[in-house]
């Protein structure tokens, strides 16, 4: 892999709502409830996910000719068994999460990018993913943007949204872990904007400290 070079700090849009939309019918919302939304959405896909879950168990149940009751004894599952189910279940939230903000991204490109040029170099989809696209929904701009001009990005937001106000009573670690589950919108969020900019990419975030959120991206076709 190539060196990963800086793109630096990106310039201003103009700020408010019209600058991203010429409609003067358009109608808009308060920012806040944007944030209410993603707070609920993670626990609302972690029940989701459990009630399919407990669907399908009951299914089984019922196809093996078994009826469980109060008076079947408990089984004891292996711990191994246990992590598995973890992981899969928190596989299933991702999935469920990502593939909300996917198809988020893709109407947000399809609508306030109808009447723009079609960008055709790699490098000016990403920009405009910082710039227009975080701005319009999170009222600022992707803090820095590095490449390593072979397919892979790396965006920057010092102070992302969605993280700010996020703390548990343990801190430090326990926040950062607890705080991952809530990055996984905004990468679907991007990996459907950039489908619908014409580039298929696989996105993932991390975050090393609140409120900082780093997104990896690799194009599936180098440049």
């Amino acid at each position: 892999m190539g060196q990963i070079t800086s793109q630096g700090s990106l310039p201003n849009v103009s700020n408010g709502p019209k600058a991203l939309t010429p409609d003067p019918h358009a109608i808009y919302l308060n920012l806040s409830v944007l944030d209410l939304l993603l707070i609920e959405l993670i626990p609302l896909s972690e029940r989701v996910v459990e009630l399919i879950g407990e669907g399908t168990a009951t299914g089984s149940s019922l196809h093996s000719g078994g009826i469980s009751n109060a008076s079947t004894p408990a089984v004891e599952v292996p711990e191994k068994d246990l992590r598995i189910n973890e992981e899969e279940r928190r596989g299933a939230v991702f999935k469920h999460v990502e593939g909300l903000g996917y198809r988020v991204g893709q109407g947000l490109v399809e609508r306030f990018s109808q009447d723009r040029p079609r960008l055709t170099d790699v490098l000016d989809v990403m920009k405009f993913i910082c710039k227009d696209l975080w701005h319009l929904i999170f009222r600022k701009q992707i803090d820095n943007l590095k490449t390593n001009h072979r397919g892979v990005y790396v965006l920057t937001d010092n102070n992302f949204r969605l993280l700010l106000r996020m703390s548990t009573v343990a801190g430090g670690l326990d926040t950062v872990t607890r705080a991952q589950p809530f990055l996984w919108f905004p990468c679907g969020v991007i990996r459907g904007a950039l489908a619908n900019l014409g580039v298929q990419a696989t996105v993932v975030a991390e975050t090393s400290a609140i409120p900082i959120a780093t997104f990896h991206i690799q194009t599936l076709r180098h440049e």
